[in-house]
């Protein structure tokens, strides 16, 4: 349970503690976790889930999917089965159970030990990308409330603003694993009440006629897309927040409690913003959504704003540093974070103080899911074939082990991978590219069908040669 954060082992004379503590700098990173300092429960992952999609990125979400041209009963049901992705997230993270390391650590498997690098260095990218988003929200928010309490202080009042919505993500991502757990499940309490009466007020409002037109599979495709990316962008992350659990954890349990937590609040806050999109202009989404709320609510509303983007941006920041260890930085877990919180905050301060620098970064963390939806499906491909059963010490092995290959890099995993990565590019519909089969498809965007070719291509090369380790 999370309240057991130390487990002191005695042998002999020699006693050594395990700082998985609150408030505490955790001292482990990518390193496995030895059994004798592993704790918690699979409830544990439910919270964490469920406090860090208490953002409002899937108000936004749900908005767009009705921006696009889907009535509110259309966009509902692409949030529900968005929202059911986070079953792939919770099935990932078995592989932390298993192996007691992170996620990136893990695909070495599929991947190979050099083949893996060009994956973690993107997935750093896109890790601090999604956190400059957040947080550039969460400073907007904060900066908003300052307003209503009567300080509108330019430049200034922006800049504390963001200086105090860094200062909270960092600190909570700095201490480490145990305090990640704590600050999700204890912000998640507070958010899930405020974000409860935030549905209650947009809900009754909302248009439940059908659209003039019927949207067509542009509008269909561009609506998944846009719902799935959040899910699809965690993939690289779950076994980072279950390495710490026993190995007897039930792991019907694990998938089972991470994709109830992501899939309630995911749903919820999608389908208040498909009700918003009904009854206001959600082009400037906080805006919009605060305009449809009593005066009375409207500086809680900012609050939630900021909170979640603060829970969102806690677990993006914290598994940035475990990533940067994968890259080969010879730092600590902690040490490392310093490199990707000065980076999210060079990134923020351009965001918030140069033109279009945010609408042109979401654009490129857009494009991005081309990279993203093929290695999930050879992630998730290759855990199953090899039933969740990896060689812990080949994983962490420089050279050599079962996941050396040819000289570090893996023939299968790759070019199921580039199968997948051509698929997505000749189907993506973005403002950075667009496919040259978007227009014979009718302008679908098929995005995310490329982590199914992958895993096709995968299962289809690999089969026989990938087999579980078996001690």
């Amino acid at each position: 349970m999370l309240g057991h954060e130390t487990a002191t082992v005695t042998t002999g004379t020699a006693r050594t503690t395990g700082r998985d503590e609150v408030f505490q700098v955790e001292e482990h990173g990518i390193d496995p976790i030895p059994d004798t300092e592993r704790h918690g429960s699979a409830k544990d992952v439910f919270w964490l889930w469920f406090g860090s999609n208490l953002t409002f990125t899937y108000v936004i979400n749900g908005a767009l999917a009705v921006a696009f041209g889907l009535s509110f009963w259309q966009a509902t049901a692409v949030v529900v089965i968005g929202g059911l992705a986070f079953l792939a997230i919770g099935a990932a993270g078995l592989s932390g159970v298993r192996t007691g390391t992170a996620t990136l650590v893990v695909s070495r498997a599929a991947f190979g030990r050099r083949g893996n690098w060009p994956a973690g260095l993107l997935n750093w990218i896109v890790s601090i990308g999604y956190t400059v988003v957040n947080t550039v929200v969460g400073t907007l928010a904060l900066e908003a409330f300052l307003a209503d309490l009567g300080w509108s202080g330019g430049h200034a009042a922006r800049a504390l603003s963001l200086a105090v919505t860094l200062a909270l993500t960092f600190a909570v991502a700095l201490w480490g694993h145990a305090t990640v757990q704590f600050a999700e499940r204890w912000m998640a309490y507070v958010l899930a009440v405020g974000f409860a009466a935030l549905v209650v007020l947009v809900l009754p409002g909302a248009d439940t006629s059908a659209p003039a037109a019927a949207p067509g599979a542009q509008a269909w495709s561009l609506a998944f897309v846009v719902v799935l990316a959040g899910p699809f962008s965690y993939l690289p992350m779950p076994a980072d927040y279950t390495r710490y659990l026993p190995r007897t954890t039930s792991l019907k349990a694990v998938t089972r409690s991470a994709a109830l937590g992501g899939f309630l609040s995911s749903v919820a806050l999608g389908v208040a913003g498909a009700a918003a999109a009904t009854q206001a202009d959600m082009t400037d989404a906080v805006a919009g959504a605060e305009g449809l709320l009593p005066g009375w609510f409207q500086p809680l509303f900012l609050a939630l704003v900021l909170g979640g983007s603060v829970t969102n941006s806690i677990i993006t920041l914290y598994s940035s540093s475990l990533n940067l260890q994968v890259l080969g930085i010879p730092w600590s877990r902690a040490r490392a974070i310093v490199i990707s919180a000065a980076v999210t905050a060079a990134g923020s301060l351009g965001a918030l103080f140069l033109t279009d620098f945010t609408t042109s970064l979401l654009s490129f963390l857009s494009l991005l899911i081309i990279v993203f939806a093929p290695w999930g499906g050879v992630f998730l491909a290759d855990m199953v074939l090899r039933r969740c059963a990896y060689d812990s010490a080949g994983l962490h092995a420089d050279t050599g082990g079962p996941y050396w290959y040819r000289s570090g890099w893996h023939p299968a995993g790759l070019t199921a991978l580039l199968a997948g990565l051509v698929f997505s590019a000749l189907t993506c519909d973005s403002e950075l590219w667009t496919g040259p089969l978007v227009a014979p498809l009718g302008g679908a965007d098929l995005t995310l069908l490329g982590a199914a070719v992958s895993a096709l291509v995968y299962v289809l090369l690999a089969r026989g040669r990938v087999t579980p380790h078996r001690p």
